[in-house]
């Protein structure tokens, strides 16, 4: 539940959220060291794949990315080595706690583990001009020879193919490493580092131009990883020529009915953070979910809360994307809590009729925005309905895990079904199954008797114009 600007977890919750420990960043970032996924990661269009990244102290980095053919990763298509450098520049203006960095790649080399992986990329190749002109650097499809590497980008290369097909290593520009200490029964806790690299954009024609504002999926550290993970040594001896084939998990159903919980802060592209509450009930196909938005990396300084509810269809079988569910989301119902007082401010400025009708708003009180069909300052539209993906896994430590599919990068929504996403936002935790009864969260007192207005109370570097267009922003990404 939330109580003022913190979310308190009952002692059920509080078993299964770990990484809810306190989170210490390091800044400047330090990156010497070999750092890899967890377990099978999912970018858009879709691609399946895991990675596996080293820095060294002179600023090089060698850089393996396995793909594969299937959702679990054992079925390996081809892999990447990557070579370069990196600079790490300045704490980023635009994305609170992450660091910006400049890259230059040496070498970029593809390792193809099966004749169809080969003409999977050729056909990629063929699809452009410059594409083309790459495709005699692959072997037609008779002479593929097992193991063997062929350069896209290099000293022996004539033309940079990996941009040919698509590749860029721009996560490389925004940069951020944390610490937290994973609590252990019976010894003392353990250290974990984590990597969080910046995010892929979900349209694959933005991503040669597209600079990063949120994050990836965080790598850990081979050496201080969180434990169990039966993935991690797997993928931390592996090369290019022998991708790691990942441990065989047994598929859940979607089972919703239950609440959810975000197991720590989230962070978004256009610099959006925040937590996640979901309530499904599962016997009349309806939810509510809280939206706690922070201006800070930890999510402890909070701007504004959203509340929304409605109902969701029966889940198909995703035949895009392997081991998802495909349903549709009507959102019908919204209230808004300021939580601080230049959104206030901004709420009281914006015309009654576009947003909780007559009346003033108060810091820290909720209004609801039903009846004005949502809060257009804040990009709430009522009623919406969004095409969503959803699967659910069983983590390391036995948990439930819900992911939701991820927003388009560009601030849109999901509202046709060409949109629908086709990789996950980071996964929720269940806390419980008890789904009959939305327990509310305390109502939040107005913490101010007037209410706020422009006049003087809000931070004078952040002008009513940019504040409408960056929640506006905000709230389009909040499912």
């Amino acid at each position: 539940m939330a109580e003022g600007s913190r979310l308190h977890w009952g002692p059920h919750c509080q078993q299964l959220l770990p990484s809810r420990a306190p989170v210490t960043a390091l800044l400047p970032p330090r990156l010497d060291g070999p750092w890899i996924s967890t377990g099978c990661e999912v970018r858009p269009g879709p691609e399946f794949l895991t990675r596996s990244y080293t820095f060294y102290p002179n600023r090089l980095f060698r850089a393996y990315q396995f793909y594969y053919r299937d959702p679990s990763c054992r079925e390996p298509a081809h892999s990447l080595l990557i070579k370069g450098k990196v600079r790490l520049r300045r704490a980023s203006w635009v994305t609170r706690g992450a660091t910006e960095a400049d890259y230059h790649l040496h070498k970029v080399g593809v390792v193809f583990h099966s004749r169809s992986a080969l003409l999977d990329v050729a056909g990629r190749l063929d699809q452009s001009r410059a594409g083309r002109a790459c495709a005699h650097r692959l072997p037609a499809a008779r002479a593929w020879l097992p193991g063997a590497l062929y350069e896209l980008l290099g000293a022996g290369a004539e033309r940079d193919c990996a941009a040919a097909l698509g590749f860029t290593m721009h996560e490389l520009s925004l940069v951020r490493v944390q610490r937290r200490l994973q609590p252990e029964p019976r010894d003392a806790p353990r250290l974990v580092e984590e990597l969080y690299l910046g995010d892929i954009h979900t349209d694959r024609a933005e991503r040669r131009h597209y600079r990063p504002t949120g994050y990836q999926r965080p790598l850990q550290s081979a050496l201080h990883h969180a434990r169990p993970c039966p993935a991690c040594s797997l993928i931390a001896r592996s090369d290019e020529h022998h991708p790691p084939v990942l441990p065989r998990q047994a598929a859940l159903p979607l089972r919703l009915g239950g609440r959810w919980v975000s197991p720590g802060c989230e962070v978004r592209p256009a610099v959006l953070f925040l937590t996640r509450v979901f309530t499904f009930h599962g016997h009349n196909r309806s939810w509510e979910g809280y939206y706690h938005h922070f201006s800070d990396p930890t999510c402890r300084q909070p701007t504004f809360t959203v509340y929304a509810a409605g109902r969701y269809t029966k889940g198909t079988p995703s035949a895009r994307v392997r081991g998802g569910t495909e349903l549709v989301f009507q959102v019908t119902r919204a209230r808004v809590t300021p939580m601080d007082r230049v959104t206030t401010a901004m709420l009281n400025f914006s015309e009654p009729s576009s947003c909780g009708g007559p009346g003033a708003w108060y810091l820290g009180a909720e209004r609801d925005v039903t009846a004005t069909n949502g809060c257009l300052p804040l990009g709430i539209r009522l009623p919406h309905v969004e095409y969503e993906l959803f699967k659910m896994e069983e983590g390391p430590l036995g948990q439930s895990l819900l992911f939701i599919g991820q927003r388009p990068t560009d601030g849109s929504s999901p509202d046709t079904p060409e949109k629908r996403p086709t990789s996950y936002q980071a996964p929720l935790v269940l806390c419980d199954r008890v789904a009959w009864g939305f327990s509310r969260p305390p109502q939040h007192r107005p913490l101010l008797q007037t209410p706020v207005s422009g006049g003087g109370l809000g931070p004078p570097a952040a002008p009513l114009p940019f504040l409408l267009l960056a929640l506006g922003l905000a709230f389009l990404q909040w499912l």
